[in-house]
């Protein structure tokens, strides 16, 4: 008996060691490619530019894979290293707790879970293999795990006064980063309305309300039903609305956005998205709902991926970018990488110079770029974090 449970184990432990070192750096690898290699080039006006930027992106689910984000990463798109190389200021680390199997931008239900798989592989915490909740917490220790242990080089930015703070001494040493917590999909809340004032207090500052499939609170855009607002999510909209937190549109679906729309009374994201004139899907913005966001102070990002662009450089991108401007006005516009979002992505981090190169030659103006690489973000959260 006892040589049949130590058996038993030391194949546990060989299956979670195999798990760990084998599946997990071997899944983040493949599953967050990046088309090109650094070194990056670009123009020297772009690059001299780039340098006095304040970037700024929507969107990176970089917590999700097991890396240090104080170390350099030899896989990947986002670390604290490659955000410094790539002059960004303010970066919002973004939370995934539930993706379904064979998920696709289509329609998925909620009734698998290819992330309890990874928790257990990361070593994640007991909780974390069946509470949404607990997986969020876990992702958010992280990064204040990272922070204190980065001597200075990541601040996590929670209120008006964390940003007013670090950006002043951004000014004397701009060789520093940020970065904000936002969740992707409300049923992290574990359909408990109450769980949000638990992910508040762990420094969240935005919630997307659906991930790929429908929850307890609002309808995907990817879902079976792709509905509106539930009963519930209309609470969880005020709720956000009484903590100052920002509301997340990407992956909402239409009827989602129109609920949300009708009861905003302050600025809505869309943390990273593509745009159907120039991408069209069913995973991207019409231009009358990017018109609508505008009218409502809102900001969109741009994301960097394929179905976004229908492109694989920074030229897609930047074309994405001209066509939001066009029908947004440049105040409304911004990055929305996806980067380590399981997602191939043109560059890494240390290669957002070549937005800043393409939208030289899309003739955007220097002060429309600043708005476009970083200010526009930063001015929305200067005004509307808590």
């Amino acid at each position: 008996m006892k040589k049949t449970l130590l058996l038993l184990v030391v194949l546990f432990l060989a299956v979670l060691a195999f798990l760990h070192y084998g599946y997990l750096p071997r899944a983040g690898k493949s599953r967050n490619a990046t088309l090109n290699p650094p070194p990056y080039q670009a123009s020297a006006a772009a690059q001299a530019l780039h340098k006095t930027l304040p970037v700024a992106d929507l969107h990176a689910d970089s917590l999700l894979w097991g890396r240090d984000l104080n170390q350099r990463g030899s896989w990947g798109h986002v670390d604290v290293p490659r955000l410094l190389e790539g002059h960004v200021a303010l970066q919002g680390f973004t939370v995934v707790t539930k993706v379904p199997q064979n998920m696709n931008i289509e329609s998925n239900t909620g009734d698998s879970d290819q992330i309890r798989l990874l928790a257990f592989a990361s070593f994640w915490p007991p909780s974390t293999w069946s509470s949404l909740t607990a997986r969020a917490l876990h992702q958010a220790a992280l990064l204040h795990k990272y922070a204190a242990a980065s001597d200075g080089k990541l601040t996590l930015i929670k209120s008006q006064a964390d940003l007013a703070r670090y950006l002043e001494r951004r000014k004397q040493d701009p060789n520093i980063t940020a970065g904000f917590l936002g969740i992707e999909g409300a049923h992290a809340l574990d359909g408990k309305l109450e769980n949000l004032d638990r992910l508040y207090d762990a420094g969240y500052r935005m919630i997307g309300l659906a991930h790929f499939f429908d929850n307890e609170f609002a309808g995907s855009a990817h879902g079976a039903a792709k509905g509106g607002l539930t009963p519930l999510g209309k609470k969880l909209i005020e709720k956000l609305q009484e903590k100052k937190m920002f509301i997340d549109l990407a992956h909402a679906s239409p009827k989602t956005i129109n609920d949300v729309l009708g009861m905003a009374n302050r600025p809505l994201l869309v943390s990273h998205t593509g745009l159907r004139a120039t991408c069209d899907n069913t995973r991207n913005l019409s231009d009358e709902q990017l018109k609508r966001i505008a009218d409502a102070a809102g900001v969109v990002g741009i994301g960097f991926w394929d179905t976004a662009t229908c492109g694989k450089d920074a030229k897609a991108i930047a074309k994405a970018i001209r066509h939001a401007v066009d029908v947004m006005g440049v105040d409304h516009v911004a990055l929305g990488s996806d980067f380590d979002g399981a997602i191939a992505a043109p560059f890494d981090a240390t290669g957002l110079v070549q937005i800043t190169d393409a939208l030289l030659q899309e003739k955007f103006t220097e002060a429309e770029i600043r708005k476009i690489m970083g200010e526009n973000v930063i001015r929305t959260m200067q005004f509307f974090l808590p």
